[in-house]
C-alpha cells in the first residue's frame, strides 16, 4: 500500500500562519496525503506560541517540527511536555522540555517521526546527531521512519541522507527556507531533499523584509526583524512511500505560489 507524507518548510510569521490555515487542509487532500509534518519554529518568526501550534495542528498537520528557535518564546516551554505532536531537536540537552521523536498512529501503522538539529555553523552544542540517531533507532520497530534534520550546511544534510539510505523511510532539511531542487529517492530506499524551503511572504528574504536583512549585511544600524507583506507561498514535497516496506517510491516537490 501507497502511504504519503507531506512536509512543509518552516512557517515564518503571520503570513505564514495564514497561508497553512486556509491552504494546508486542500493541499492535503489534493496530494492525497496520509500524514502531514510541518516545521512552525518560526511562526512567531523567532518561536511558536501554543495558539500558533493548535492552529497549526488544527489545520491538518499531524507533527510539528521545531529547530534552533524551539525556545525563541517561553509560553512554548510548558506546553512541549504536554503535546507529544511537537517535537524540538532530540539532540538537545536532555533536562530541556519537550522529546524529540515520537511515534504516531496513522492508517498504515506506527509512524516515527526523529527531529534532529546540526552543528555546522549552528550556536548551539547539541549532541551529536549522527550519534544520537543511532541510538534510537534502536528502539523503533516502525516501518515508517521519518527524519528531519534542521540545519545550516548542506553536507551535513547530505550525509545524514546518506548515512541512513535504506534504514529509514525519508530524510529531509530544513532551516535555510530556500528549496532545494534535489527532491530524490536515494540508492538504498529512502526518499530526500536538502531543504523543504518555507512557508511565508514571497517577495522576502527568508520571510523578513528585505530592507532588514540588506541593513545588517552592509554594517548598518539594525531594527527588530519583521516579517514581509504581500503575496505568500508554500513550498514542500511529497514523499510516496511503499508501507511494507517502508521504502520510499518517490519524492516530489508541491510548491504553492501567490
Amino acid at each position: 500500500m501507497e502511504f504519503k507524507v507531506l512536509t512543509v518548510g518552516d512557517v515564518v510569521g503571520n503570513p505564514g500562519m495564514d497561508r497553512i490555515s486556509r491552504s494546508l487542509r486542500k493541499l492535503r487532500r489534493s496530494t492525497g496525503a496520509d500524514f502531514v509534518v510541518v516545521n512552525g519554529e518560526n511562526a512567531s518568526v523567532v518561536g511558536l506560541i501554543p495558539s500558533q501550534a493548535e492552529e497549526i495542528l488544527d489545520a491538518g498537520a499531524d507533527v510539528i517540527t521545531m529547530g534552533n528557535h524551539t525556545f525563541g518564546k517561553r509560553e512554548i516551554t510548558d506546553y512541549l511536555d504536554d503535546c507529544p505532536q511537537i517535537l524540538r531537536p532530540a539532540n538537545y540537552a536532555p533536562q530541556v522540555p519537550g522529546r524529540g521523536w515520537g511515534i504516531y498512529e496513522s492508517r498504515a501503522g506506527d509512524v516515527a517521526v526523529i527531529d534532529l538539529i546540526g552543528r555546522c555553523n549552528m550556536d548551539y552544542g547539541p549532541d551529536n546527531p549522527f550519534l544520537l540517531v543511532e541510538k534510537i533507532l534502536k528502539e523503533i520497530t516502525a516501518k515508517i521512519i521519518l527524519v528531519e534534520i534542521h540545519a545550516e550546511a548542506t553536507s551535513e544534510k547530505l550525509a545524514m541522507g546518506y548515512m541512513l539510505d535504506g534504514r529509514v523511510s525519508a530524510v529531509w532539511g530544513t532551516h535555510t527556507h530556500v528549496p532545494t531542487a534535489d527532491a530524490q529517492v536515494l540508492p538504498k530506499g529512502t526518499g530526500y531533499v536538502t531543504d523543504l524551503g518555507m512557508t511565508g511572504p514571497k517577495n522576502s528574504i527568508l520571510g523578513i523584509k528585505p530592507q532588514l536583512s540588506i541593513a545588517k549585511f552592509r554594517g548598518d544600524l539594525t531594527e527588530r526583524y519583521r516579517w514581509a507583506d504581500g503575496p505568500t507561498k508554500l513550498e514542500a514535497v511529497l514523499f510516496t512511500i511503499d508501507s511494507a516496506t517502508g521504502k520510499c517510491l518517490k519524492a516530489e516537490r508541491v510548491d504553492q505560489w501567490d
